[in-house]
């Protein structure tokens, strides 16, 4: 029986689930030859997504919703997340491993990513949006907070062609290995103390970086 302790010690291996659908019963651990990964000191804000960020025509929150944000990652055509993965994440959550990140604008939830911390280390699972840029909004916001609180790795599992955009890359099995027994030697805190950051605060990296439209 897959409980959360022995997906908490998977995630520590360098492994996670997946499901072949919705509503399959079955999990197959996934271990990809080449990585994801998303550099803390090398998110890219362009200079739409930073305008879109100073709008501040939305709201941030953190697990106000994370059933809700798993929910609407999984509907899609194809998707990886049963109805079985949802509550393991569910039991991750109640347990303080996984949490989500959520964009808000006039009470409707637009945008959103989640995932499992475990050490220094942040796995991000799925993102969704509903509106324009939802996903992306999401991700810097998340990325500050990562930051905020001493993370080392925030894996991506696979590397898309949204994600590299961003800034993500793809490593080796081994370079990740490298980097996850790093990150797991130490401590992070995904809700840091007085941790009440701006959109100001958000964009402030792309400042000193080039910026693309």
């Amino acid at each position: 029986m897959l409980t959360p302790d022995l997906l908490l010690r998977g995630y520590a291996m360098g492994i996670f689930p997946m499901a072949d659908s919705r509503d399959d019963p079955d999990l197959r651990w996934i271990e990809p030859q080449r990585r994801g990964v998303l550099p803390l000191d090398g998110f890219h804000i362009s200079r739409s997504l930073r305008r879109r960020l100073l709008r501040k025509d939305y709201e941030v929150h953190v697990d106000r919703d994370f059933r809700g944000v798993v929910q609407a990652c999984a509907q899609r055509d194809d998707t990886w997340i049963s109805h079985r993965i949802e509550d393991l994440y569910q039991d991750l959550h109640a347990a303080g491993h996984a949490h989500s990140l959520e964009v808000w604008s006039d009470g409707t939830l637009i945008g959103g990513t989640y995932g499992v911390t475990v050490g220094a280390a942040f796995f991000g699972e799925s993102m969704f949006s509903h509106r324009v840029d939802g996903s992306k909004i999401a991700l810097a916001w998340l990325v500050h907070r990562l930051n905020a609180g001493g993370f080392q790795l925030f894996d991506t599992q696979f590397l898309t062609p949204h994600l590299a955009t961003l800034g993500g890359q793809e490593i080796s099995r081994n370079q990740y290995q490298n980097r996850l027994k790093m990150a797991l030697r130490h401590k992070a805190d995904f809700l840091p103390p007085s941790y009440a950051p701006s959109a100001d605060d958000v964009v402030q990296p792309s400042q000193s970086s080039t910026q693309t439209s």
